[in-house]
């Protein structure tokens, strides 16, 4: 079913992808160690769910003809950068509030929210689109069968859910969670300025 395609080649590509440090893995440390597990999970739920959207487009050619028409890639650059720097300066306001208030706004958050959080997070993200793009064009043969996509649209996805439910995890256990309430205004204000250096640099960059 897979002749021509190497499984692992794949795999190994879009796990450092996904694993490296982005707004995606910066996203779920800060949700996870200020929100608890369950909304850390939810938010790596939207994520994967993104990262699913993305691998299909890229799958069957979409990705291709939204890079053709500029004006879409672009119209979502803007978007992503827009909601990174949104979410930098929800970090600073955290920062600053009192730690009681803090701690009491955070478990108010709904998971639904956080769910939609991290949706929203990787569908604006135009690096996705890059990264899937190239994957299938570069690791995929032409005319590659329906059913051969299907098994690495669906390798990649349970690679993606392993991966970033496993930071949820990591990132919402105790330990994980004493730090942060030990240290929650610097940590806080790291998270700022790494959500508006990564708001920054996707609205620096440029279509290919």
């Amino acid at each position: 079913m897979l002749d021509g395609i190497h499984l692992p080649l794949i795999l190994g590509a879009a796990l450092i992808a996904a694993g490296s440090p982005g707004p995606a893995t910066l996203a779920i440390a800060s949700t996870s160690m200020t929100s608890g597990r369950r909304f850390g999970l939810a938010l790596a739920s939207g994520i994967t769910s993104g990262s699913v959207v993305w691998s299909v487009a890229a799958a069957f050619g979409l990705s291709a003809a939204m890079l053709a028409n500029v004006w879409i890639f672009e119209t979502l650059r803007y978007v992503g950068a827009a909601y990174l720097l949104y979410l930098g300066a929800k970090s600073i306001r955290s920062a600053l509030r009192p730690k009681g208030i803090a701690i009491a706004q955070a478990r108010y958050v709904s998971w639904r929210q956080a769910y939609v959080k991290g949706l929203v997070l990787h569908l604006t993200n135009p690096k996705a689109i890059l990264f899937f793009g190239s994957l299938y064009a570069v690791g995929v043969p032409a005319h590659t069968p329906p059913e051969s996509l299907a098994v690495i649209v669906l390798a990649i996805a349970a690679q993606s859910l392993l991966l970033f439910h496993g930071y949820a995890l990591l990132f919402s256990s105790a330990a994980m969670t004493r730090g942060y309430l030990r240290l929650r205004r610097p940590l806080e204000a790291l998270f700022a300025a790494a959500f508006v250096a990564a708001g920054v640099k996707v609205l620096l960059s440029r279509a290919p």
